[in-house]
């Protein structure tokens, strides 16, 4: 008898396939349009924005970013302003820009400094000074955008979620499907820290192709099941899981290592963007299940070859996604 993971990847895949012919190209959306800001408090109550990308668009009316209470101080090489009363954790400031986000760190005059992404609306970056602050507001707006982060970074990751997805269609039985996600969720674990922390550090050109490959080799993999012929994955899948967890977790790396946090804020932005990727990839696999038992087996009885069509629409997007990623390798 089929497994639950199998039969509900064959009910609906073809519907997950069909929505990827769109969107190929997948990965790292949230790191495409983020610039870097400096918040600095230089006396009591006076503070200066310094922007470290050069291609950001110039802030040309500063007394529209800044509070209504604050003043513009006249300087052609300085963006500063001065406060009165300070700034506090209820200001906020609104720097006019489309991007998709924005880091600002803040240095401020007692010494402390703080750190944090935040996205844009589409017309402008919203910088709540609330998250800039040391303290448990600063904390937990961290933790809350890289568990976002992280959850979003998956489920729109469509590489990643293929190469789960092909587990699932692999996979006989729930105890297996436990071992082998584990090993998967400690490969890339381990080598996002590392990736993070500057231990490791890899070109992402061989590491996406990488990638592309063990979601082509996932396919070739059930095809050859359903053949009857057996091989090491099928045999250990954990530990293949647990080899290209290990690239996997490089190509994550990419959402997180980019942003250019402070050293301080690095370790709690990478715990919960971690927390975050798992959440997502158990969302998935749940949303699996509970579809299967939604629309049972009619679809399976009537398309009784629909596994091994899959296999087939698994391993063709992953093959183009290698085909497309090789210039990648190339210089210049």
């Amino acid at each position: 008898m089929p497994s639950l993971s199998s039969t509900a990847l064959r009910n609906w895949l073809p519907v997950f396939l069909v929505l990827l012919a769109g969107p190929l190209a997948a990965h790292d959306v949230d790191v495409t349009g983020v610039a870097r800001m400096f918040l600095d408090e230089i006396d009591s109550g006076v503070y200066r924005l310094s922007i470290v990308d050069r291609q950001v668009p110039p802030i040309r009316n500063l007394q529209e970013v800044v509070p209504v209470r604050c003043e513009v101080l006249e300087d052609p090489r300085e963006l500063r302003f001065r406060c009165d009363p300070q700034l506090s954790q209820s200001d906020r400031l609104l720097l006019p820009w489309s991007l998709e986000g924005l880091v600002v760190v803040a240095r401020w005059s007692d010494g402390t400094e703080g750190s944090g992404y935040f996205r844009g609306t589409g017309t402008v970056v919203p910088v709540p000074l609330s998250a800039l602050r040391a303290g448990s507001s600063s904390i937990a707006a961290l933790a809350s955008t890289y568990l976002v982060s992280g959850a979003e970074h998956i489920l729109f990751g469509f590489d990643h979620l293929l190469f789960v997805l092909g587990l699932l269609l692999l996979l006989r039985g729930i105890w297996p499907l436990v071992r082998t996600i584990t090993a998967f969720t400690l490969a890339h674990s381990m080598t996002l820290g590392l990736a993070v922390l500057g231990v490791v550090n890899v070109p992402s050109a061989p590491v996406e192709i990488v990638i592309a490959l063990s979601i082509v080799l996932l396919a070739r993999e059930i095809i050859m099941g359903q053949r009857g012929n057996l091989s090491l994955v099928h045999r250990l899948p954990w530990l293949i899981a647990f080899i290209f967890g290990l690239f996997h977790g490089l190509g994550f790396a990419g959402a997180l290592g980019d942003l250019g946090l402070r050293a301080a804020d690095i370790p709690l932005a990478l715990l919960f963007f971690n927390l975050g990727v798992e959440l997502g990839q158990l969302g998935f696999i749940a949303l699996v299940l509970v579809v299967n038992n939604l629309i049972g087996h009619h679809l399976v009885q009537r398309l009784p070859r629909v596994e091994t069509a899959l296999a087939y629409g698994l391993g063709g997007i992953s093959t183009y996604w290698f085909l497309d990623r090789l210039p990648g390798l190339l210089p210049g």
